[in-house]
């Protein structure tokens, strides 16, 4: 019995040996890649910084009105999110992920900043929109910032034309019957040009608030926020901020400046005294 079962062993591994020539662990890497999705290749992220995105577009909202997604952009920077309500996997964890780091500094949404979403789902109507909306504003749990969150729907042209200004490829996956995207996120000044990519699920919620003071060009932030941003600058490689040495050390430089004046000023003002 063992020897029968040696000899099927043996016929197995030589006929897969045969095949092209390659062993097991090839044949195992080929199949892996030939069993790689096509569409991979045609979603991610584009990072357009600096560019402006076509704030007259227009949308609905979660109350169905007509909008058009300037009427987001006064006098605060936006954080936007691209995504589709009905997700039924990776959108609510970037949502709840968001909500975490919203949570993680004491601004309150819409006080500093305003948050937009857009569904990459032209299926999807204003009901979806206020729906999400109603569940991720429980999640949040901060009463009182409801005017700063603007959840949108739209058509599939304009959706599209958003997605490609601010870089956002995705496509429609026939078989799971779901859209295969990336998660980012985008801060904006309040004239809609792109400032910062937000990449993945874990945003810090010191990095978010630097990005969106950056974004509103130094008009919300404390001192600190402004000297700390003024030490770092956006790192393309790293996909964050990372520190800038120049301007540590004209930082370093303008504090040893003013404490020379001080003790020059208070050495002059004892001599004085003594003088008199």
């Amino acid at each position: 019995m063992n020897f029968k079962l040696l000899n099927i062993m043996f016929f197995v591994c030589s006929m897969a040996f045969a095949i092209g020539g390659k062993g097991p662990l090839e044949l195992y890497k080929t199949g892996l890649k030939n069993e790689k999705p096509h569409y991979l290749d045609d979603i991610g992220i584009e990072e357009h910084l600096g560019e402006k995105v076509d704030l007259g577009l227009e949308f609905k909202d979660s109350d169905g009105r007509t909008v058009k997604l300037g009427k987001y952009f006064a006098e605060k920077p936006v954080f936007l999110m691209l995504a589709y309500y009905n997700c039924p996997t990776l959108c609510s964890l970037h949502f709840s992920s968001l909500m975490k780091s919203f949570r993680g500094f004491d601004w309150n949404v819409g006080e500093k900043f305003e948050f937009v979403v857009v569904s990459i789902d032209p299926r999807e109507g204003p009901k979806d929109a206020k729906d999400a909306k109603n569940l991720y504003l429980s999640e949040y749990n901060r009463p009182g910032s409801e005017k700063g969150w603007h959840f949108l729907t739209g058509e599939e042209e304009t959706i599209k034309k958003l997605a490609s200004q601010v870089g956002f490829k995705y496509v429609w996956d026939s078989n799971m019957e779901q859209y295969a995207h990336a998660a980012a996120a985008y801060a904006l000044t309040p004239n809609g040009v792109l400032s910062y990519y937000h990449y993945g699920l874990n945003i810090d919620p010191k990095v978010m608030r630097l990005s969106l003071v950056e974004a509103s060009e130094n008009k919300i932030g404390n001192i600190v926020d402004r000297l700390v941003l003024f030490c770092l600058q956006y790192d393309p490689n790293k996909k964050t901020y990372a520190f800038y040495a120049y301007n540590i050390m004209r930082v370093a430089a303008s504090l040893a400046a003013l404490v020379l004046i001080f003790f020059l000023a208070r050495f002059w003002l004892r001599e004085r005294g003594n003088e008199v």
